[in-house]
């Protein structure tokens, strides 16, 4: 599915969220809080906006993937930066292949839904940062203020996938965008999810209504 959405996956982006995952993303990288030249995983990479994002802030990036048309599309975009450019690498969420306390950091946006086994992916980053590193994860969400959830989950539910088909030969993928953002932990859920894998000093913070949320943490100096 994400290998037959990758040619129109940047701009889908832009289109469905106005934009905004352009600021959201820079959030995120801002969040970590990185010296300059930390060594920072992003995650679930997709094609590379997340790395760029973190690279702006000083990080050396190394950025996985386990589908290989989507790094293949941000390897295009590393390529124009001559300083500190992101590498890509094919990478399994729930079995990282690098060795145990590698970075000083990680980013994960819009990924972890997609995993099998969210507890294990988790563990595995936890894993793979030296204690002390931050974490920042972005993922969707439902807003909390009724006046604003009942429209957003009409758009999320109806428009979204009909303008998907529109624009996407794989628009089914965004059919399963709604479900998997609806059956994923949110907010105080998916915080407790961090800490029972060893994420201390978790929190949530609410974007743009609470369409969106941040969730920030320390890893622990003991593993879950």
């Amino acid at each position: 599915m994400f290998a037959g959405v990758a040619p129109r996956y940047d701009f889908l982006n832009h289109l469905l969220s106005g934009a905004l995952d352009v600021s959201w993303r820079r959030r995120s990288a801002a969040a970590l809080n990185l010296p300059r030249g930390a060594r920072v995983l992003d995650l679930c990479c997709g094609t590379g906006d997340q790395a760029l994002a973190v690279r702006k802030r000083g990080g050396n990036v190394i950025a996985g993937d386990f589908c290989l048309p989507m790094l293949a599309l941000a390897e295009r975009k590393y390529r124009r930066h001559e300083s500190r450019r992101p590498r890509g690498l094919a990478a399994d969420a729930l079995g990282l292949p690098f060795g145990d306390r590698r970075f000083d950091a990680a980013t994960v946006s819009f990924g972890l839904r997609n995993v099998a086994d969210l507890e294990q992916a988790l563990r595995e980053l936890h894993r793979v940062l030296e204690p002390g590193a931050r974490i920042a994860i972005l993922e969707f969400a439902v807003p909390e203020a009724a006046w604003l959830r009942t429209p957003y989950l009409f758009y999320f539910r109806r428009v979204l996938p009909a303008l998907g088909r529109m624009v996407s030969s794989r628009g089914s993928a965004y059919a399963y965008l709604p479900s998997s953002v609806l059956e994923f932990p949110q907010r105080a859920d998916f915080v407790e999810v961090m800490h029972r894998t060893g994420f201390t000093a978790a929190q949530s913070r609410d974007l743009t209504g609470g369409t969106v949320c941040l969730y920030t943490g320390t890893a622990g100096g003991a593993g879950p």
